[in-house]
């Protein structure tokens, strides 16, 4: 539905951007949205909640303790933050939570090993931009295919 490059160290930035890219793809906004700890922050909480999409998105030290089991180091202060950790500890949310890595992760995984995408060929911002749109497409062009 969407996809885009950055050259920013986290993701953080990028989640409200890809909402907006997908409702623009698809006409209407999303309902509901997950993403890794790469994309959160108490902005992109509110955001979200504004906009009535209920949004899966851990902060790093919840995702730690979904992924690797453990208690949580920090305590979460905000209101949007304390709802978010309740929400991802239910088992609802546990398994949309899961569910992202199924469907995200694998995407990544089949760029890297099997079509070799392990570095960009192109250099700078746009060119990879371009090369990643043309990759992606590629795959899901692969998958409808292989679907039909």
């Amino acid at each position: 539905m969407a996809q885009q490059v950055s050259q920013q160290p986290t993701d953080n930035e990028l989640l409200v951007p890809m909402v907006d890219a997908v409702e623009r793809a698809c006409g209407e906004r999303p309902r509901q949205i997950s993403g890794d700890s790469g994309f959160f922050s108490l902005d992109n909480l509110q955001t979200m909640e504004e906009r009535n999409i209920d949004a899966y998105v851990p902060d790093s030290n919840l995702a730690r303790t979904l992924n690797r089991g453990g208690r949580i180091k920090t305590r979460a202060v905000h209101p949007v933050h304390r709802r978010m950790r309740r929400k991802l500890r239910g088992p609802t949310g546990r398994a949309i939570y899961a569910r992202r890595k199924a469907i995200v992760e694998p995407v990544n995984g089949v760029l890297k090993e099997q079509r070799g995408m392990r570095r960009f060929r192109m250099r700078g911002l746009q060119k990879v931009s371009v090369e990643w749109a043309l990759a992606t497409t590629a795959y899901n062009l692969t998958r409808m295919w292989h679907l039909s």
